[in-house]
């Protein structure tokens, strides 16, 4: 009985349970990527984060589409239709990203890592937005 509840609810809220975990995965992509490239290697943030968004980014499209949102290509273009709308609506949110690390880093000065964790989490709340509409169900 109470498991019948447990995968009841599992099943309810599979496409954001399994988002979490991906975009958990992809969260960690992005900050070890900043930080190896930034804090290790001495890359300017900037450039740093946009290594971080791509990487990343490819990783959640592949998982978002197969794992989260089950999305089944019929055809080359189907593929590479998401593959645009994903990577555009995450460009989107690169430019909040950014401004985001801009405004903690450059104005008001706080260290690269707090600002990058801060970014994160309102990053992780539009993409999961962005994603939703993008591998609807058909």
């Amino acid at each position: 009985m109470v498991m019948d509840k447990i995968r009841a609810l599992f099943k309810k809220y599979e496409a954001f349970i399994s988002y979490v975990f991906f975009g958990g995965l992809t969260t960690l992509i992005n900050l070890v990527v900043f930080w190896v490239t930034h804090e290790q290697m001495g890359i300017n943030w900037a450039v740093a984060n946009i290594i971080a968004w791509f990487l990343s980014v490819l990783f959640a499209f592949f998982t978002n589409k197969t794992w989260v949102f089950h999305s089944r290509y019929t055809t080359v273009w189907a593929f590479l239709k998401e593959m645009f709308l994903f990577f555009g609506a995450r460009g989107a949110s690169l430019v909040i990203d950014q401004s985001i690390m801009w405004i903690g880093i450059d104005l008001l000065h706080v260290g690269a890592m707090l600002t990058k964790l801060v970014d994160q989490i309102v990053v992780i709340l539009i993409n999961y937005v962005f994603s939703k509409w993008i591998f609807k169900k058909k």
